[in-house]
């Protein structure tokens, strides 16, 4: 129900060496001020609500922000067949690279729910080739597993989560499986009515994994949070429903990580003040850890 922004936002296209593209949303800042590249929830966009609270920080701290749309979510269907998965680094490692070729100024990055898992991914494995300075994830779901069969669990808001994010998948999928008829299983498509089903008929074969178990395996951030070699703040609350799997245990042995679990905020949520003056307290923890990273760059 959050508020976009409006903001002085420029939308740019940048091809991408497999033939596609992916867009961006810059919000202009001062040659050598910092900047904070952005990555979105499952099905969201960089227009999303808790992506224009970061973009309001980063204003008022005079940041340049960039938001990364991925591939089918900036309201164009991509040029290929596969478009972007939980753990698809390689847009947001290209997008990183490229920023950091064109100016030496910090450049930081926070991540939401599935963009979070995809940062932190990209974070472990580049380990110090990493090219961010500094990130932060927010209700990140380390178990991809954990975190689809939550989505699946009965009850009306696992049902209004499920059916957003089902309509758009599948309505995607259709319109690729036209363009794509071998490579899509329309009846499957169609017949997909939780997380997990859609993940087996589309997102595992599509991406080259055996099954939808196998893409939550190679794709979930639980495992390689100890390669990270970057400062990382991870942020979740403990009565996240659709995020439940904690920390790996041996996720907080990595000095370069730090957890806060707070007690409420629920998925992307984090609101304090009042109903007509709230105030969205992680990405403003967000934006103030990267801070005392960018002071010393």
């Amino acid at each position: 129900m959050r508020s976009g922004h409006r903001l002085p936002v420029t939308r740019r296209r940048w091809e991408t060496p497999d033939g596609d593209f992916v867009d961006l949303d810059l919000l202009p800042a001062e040659p050598g001020a910092p900047r904070v590249l952005v990555l979105h929830g499952l099905e969201a966009s960089s227009k999303a609500g808790y992506i224009a609270e970061v973009f309001r920080q980063a204003c008022l701290r005079r940041w340049q922000a960039i938001g990364l749309n991925f591939r089918s979510c900036n309201g164009e269907p991509n040029r290929l067949a596969t478009s972007y998965h939980s753990g698809s680094t390689a847009d947001a490692l290209f997008v990183a690279r490229k920023l950091r070729e064109a100016a030496p100024a910090p450049l930081t990055a926070i991540g939401f729910s599935l963009g979070g898992n995809i940062l932190l991914r990209l974070l472990g494995e580049t380990g110090d080739a990493a090219p961010i300075d500094a990130a932060v994830a927010i209700s990140v779901p380390y178990d991809l597993q954990t975190c689809a069969r939550a989505l699946d669990s009965p009850g009306g808001w696992f049902w209004i989560y499920r059916s957003r994010f089902l309509r758009s998948l599948r309505k995607k999928a259709l319109e690729k499986s036209r363009r794509f008829p071998q490579l899509f299983d329309r009846r499957a498509i169609r017949s997909a009515s939780r997380i997990e089903a859609f993940d087996e008929a589309v997102t595992a074969p599509l991406n080259g994994f055996a099954s939808a178990t196998h893409y939550y395996a190679q794709c979930s951030s639980g495992p390689i949070l100890n390669r990270i070699r970057r400062p990382t703040l991870l942020l979740n609350a403990k009565d996240d429903p659709l995020a439940p799997s904690p920390v790996p245990p041996e996720a907080l042995t990595n000095p370069n990580l730090t957890v806060v679990a707070t007690e409420k905020g629920g998925h992307v949520g984090f609101v304090s003040g009042s109903l007509f003056r709230p105030r969205y307290w992680a990405e403003q923890q967000a934006m103030d850890f990267l801070s005392r990273y960018t002071a010393s760059s």
